[in-house]
């Protein structure tokens, strides 16, 4: 079985996350979304909404892929979360050229922690490039439309959360 994973804080998930799981079902049978807690960022969801969040909007897509689509918190390496889940490729999706060069360096230092796990680069559709979960949080706060960027779910969410 190939399974693959797909990290991030998904805070929250976005169109362009949406999308690159989309895409990503279609290389693996079973996807992994890890769920970061990164205490750090100072999310706007909790790690359990988050989670929730992605399950309700990959539920569809599990059914119609056929790929089992699983959200997995994790705070630990992302190699070894890898591991955990018995992953044999990672899943990025890329924006930009700031996003490649940093993802470049990510992927040499994973390639020394464990070169038997592959890194996939997806680029997301162009109409969802600029989408950002920081942007997007920026955005409600500023009480800006956010409905193009994310589901209805994720945007009744944002709204009841930024009042």
């Amino acid at each position: 079985m190939r399974v693959g994973l797909y990290p991030g804080t998904f805070d929250p998930i976005t169109l362009g996350h949406i999308d690159i799981i989309r895409r990503a079902s279609a290389l693996v049978d079973k996807l992994v979304i890890g769920v970061a807690i990164n205490r750090d960022k100072g999310p706007l969801f909790s790690l359990e909404e988050r989670v929730a969040m992605i399950e309700a909007e990959c539920a569809l897509l599990s059914e119609q892929t056929g790929t089992e689509i699983i959200a997995h918190p994790f705070e630990n390496l992302l190699i070894d979360c890898a591991r955990d889940v018995g992953a044999q490729i990672i899943v990025r999706g890329l924006r930009a050229v700031a996003d490649f060069e940093y993802e470049f360096q990510m992927v040499g230092m994973n390639r020394a922690l464990d070169d038997s796990i592959e890194t996939v680069f997806l680029m997301a559709e162009a109409r969802h490039q600029a989408i950002a979960s920081k942007l997007v949080k920026e955005i409600a706060r500023l009480d800006g439309d956010v409905s193009k960027f994310v589901t209805p779910r994720v945007y009744t969410a944002l709204r009841e959360r930024l009042g």
